[in-house]
């Protein structure tokens, strides 16, 4: 019989206490399976749950933005302490519903880590290769090229086989336009743990909101400091994208600058001699590294607008105060009263300065990229000292310029153009300074085409002042329809007689100038909805798209009438061509109708028909403009209409 004594009994403690502590360590050996993609729920028999306690692990992304297509490290750790952790598994996922996962991991040097092919995509999850205990493990995570956003990278972590974290959460991470490489952090630089980061949410898992509180940033604004923002009048409603403050003590100069939309790459603000950009001081916050830096640029004049730091002393400033919540980024920053800058002083002692509030989602190698989330300059320049409520330059010429290009474009071309084209036979014997009705209508819609267009050409370079600084073929393609536009009368001036061998040659090129200015036009104010300065919404393209449904479908009506009226036309093309061309009041006093003449105080067969529809299409092609004219002078219109309620 075995005897116990005290050496045997320590003998068999120890490896008691040996299996106790061997068994929980343990996670699968071999990683996560890619049954648990979803739930990111380890598959350990007993039925252990997660652990509800805060985590005492950090998930680090080394840099909080990051270029399209760039790659980005990620650290797991096991806290400020060094606390083992035995398996893991982590995904990059979209911060906005429905919380798809992002982008691709690169396989692991020291092979601790393997890939994962979760949602049908591959190497987008990575999880450990083996069980053993380890403090750290850094991950290589490659950007998406077609993703623009925030995502937050979670992280399933177990100390034991019976003790696991589910959901640990990364600070976000935003993925912008960038053309430079995002700034690493070094090695031995950690992220200290933050127990109030954002919490994770399942896939799938419905979200509530609650209503925002007023944030801080408004307190004292129009007392104690003057604040800016955009949309305009959003400092009133505290309801701002990007709002800017200034408070003067003396000759300390205090700017805080803050954008609420979480997936800005940068807040900016330009002090300018006039509303417009070019030759300003800008201050500009920068989430980097998870913190926020501040530099101080300046903006170039036309043709090539843009910000950059080269030339521009970064010692007039220093960064007082920061924080970057939910990409939310906010900075105070304290300004030199007196800056030179390419041999121009800015003196916010004894100037006035206009206020320009700007923020983008795109960062470049030497200043901030373009403001695509907003852009306001104040209606008037300003002492900074003097506390004042602001409101933001004037947009009229702007509306303007897009009222009267869709009155033109949408209105009276589409009319003008169905008039030409199918009523020349209508309204036979009834004349308007010894011209017929379709031609004297078609030339009255026309000339206020003609009038409106290049009023809103004029219109929209005195409002900018130049060239549009936006990535959007708008512009370019707004200058071809306006020449088109503009060369069309004067063609139609010098047009052959009726009989000229030429006339044909005339028929055709007028024919297609219009139509081509036409179809150019909408496409036009489709690529508008895109212009941060328009603020349209994009519901507007629908709007556009059922004036196109409509025309198109009044088109074939009249096409298919055209055809009846025309007995044979399916067997002499060339009298359908005939009667479809632009002819500009060339018919004679007869016209041809199956190789007999038609008698001119006679209308075609459907002019019953014809007028009906043309007085639906007025009536219908009126609440089009009108609709989308409204669009334009109210935008950005979802601010209005909630402002007005």
């Amino acid at each position: 019989m075995f005897r116990y004594n005290s050496k045997n009994f320590l003998l068999h403690l120890l490896v008691v206490l040996n299996t106790l502590s061997w068994t929980p360590i343990m996670s699968l050996p071999q990683g996560a399976p890619e049954t648990v993609c979803d739930t990111m729920l380890p598959f350990h028999g007993g039925g252990f749950l997660p652990q509800s306690t805060v985590p005492p692990f950090n998930i680090v992304p080394s840099t909080s933005v990051i270029g399209q297509g760039q790659t980005l490290r990620v650290d797991i750790q096991g806290g400020p302490f060094g606390i083992n952790f035995g398996g893991f598994m982590i995904q990059a996922r979209n911060r906005n519903p429905p919380y798809q996962i992002i982008g691709q991991f690169n396989p692991t040097l020291d092979g601790r880590a393997k890939l994962m092919n979760c949602e049908n995509s591959v190497n987008n999850s990575a999880t450990h290769s083996n069980a053993r205990p380890k403090t750290d493990v850094s991950l290589e995570w490659l950007t998406p090229v077609d993703f623009l956003g925030q995502v937050i990278f979670n992280a399933t972590v177990a100390q034991q086989y019976d003790t696991f974290w589910v959901g640990i959460p990364s600070n976000p991470v935003q993925v912008v336009k960038r053309d430079v490489a995002p700034s690493y952090s070094p090695p031995g630089t950690r992220e200290p743990y933050n127990p109030t980061r954002v919490p994770y949410v399942p896939l799938n898992e419905p979200t509530t909101t609650t209503q925002k509180p007023d944030d801080p940033f408004y307190v004292g604004c129009g007392r104690s400091k003057t604040c800016f923002g955009f949309p305009d009048n959003c400092v009133k409603d505290k309801s701002c994208k990007a709002v800017a403050s200034t408070i003067v003590r003396g000759d300390i100069y205090e700017f805080e600058l803050k954008s609420f939309e979480n997936n800005a790459a940068y807040v900016a603000l330009g002090l300018s001699d006039d509303n417009k950009m070019g030759d300003d001081l800008v201050i500009e916050c920068v989430p980097q590294n998870g913190q926020i830096s501040a530099y101080s640029s300046y903006t170039a004049g036309g043709p090539n607008y843009a910000a950059t730091r080269a030339g521009v002393p970064q010692n007039t400033h220093r960064l007082l105060d920061y924080s970057l919540i939910d990409g939310v980024i906010y900075c105070k920053v304290q300004r030199e009263p007196v800056t030179i800058v390419k041999d121009k002083m800015f003196d916010l002692i004894n100037s006035k300065y206009h206020l320009l509030v700007a923020a983008g989602r795109s960062l470049k190698e030497s200043g901030v990229g373009y403001h695509d989330i907003g852009r306001l300059p104040s209606a008037q320049p300003i002492n900074l000292a003097v506390v004042q409520d602001l409101s933001g330059s004037s947009v009229l010429l702007l509306r303007l310029h897009g009222a009267f290009m869709i009155a033109a474009w949408i209105g009276t071309t589409s009319l003008g153009i169905l008039l030409a084209r199918y009523f020349k036979q209508t309204w036979v014997g009834s004349q308007t300074c010894g011209k017929d009705q379709w031609f004297v209508w078609h030339r009255v819609c026309m000339v206020t085409t003609w009038t409106l267009t290049m009023v809103a050409f004029v219109i929209i370079f005195v409002e900018l002042g130049a060239w549009s600084a936006e990535r959007n073929p708008h512009a370019i393609l707004g200058v071809i329809t306006t020449f088109l536009c503009f060369i069309q009368p004067i063609g139609a001036i010098f047009r052959p007689a009726p009989n000229s061998k030429n006339r044909p040659f005339f028929n055709w090129a007028h024919w297609l100038g219009g139509n081509l200015a036409h179809i150019l036009a909408i496409v036009t104010i489709f690529f508008a909805v895109g212009l941060t300065k328009a603020e349209l919404p994009q519901w507007m393209d629908w709007i556009l798209v059922g004036f196109i449904v409509f025309h198109v479908i009044v088109h074939l009506i009249y096409s298919v009438f055209l055809c009846m009226q025309i007995a044979g036309c399916s067997s002499d093309r060339q009298q359908t061509q005939r009667v479809n061309t632009f002819q500009m009041g060339e018919m004679g006093h007869h016209a041809m109708r199956n190789g007999m003449k038609l008698e001119r105080n006679m209308d075609a067969p459907y002019a019953r028909f014809r007028k009906g529809l043309l007085g639906v299409y007025i009536v219908v092609l009126a609440l089009f403009v009108v609709a989308l004219i409204l669009v334009v002078v109210l935008a950005p219109i979802e601010e209005t209409l909630k402002s007005s309620l």
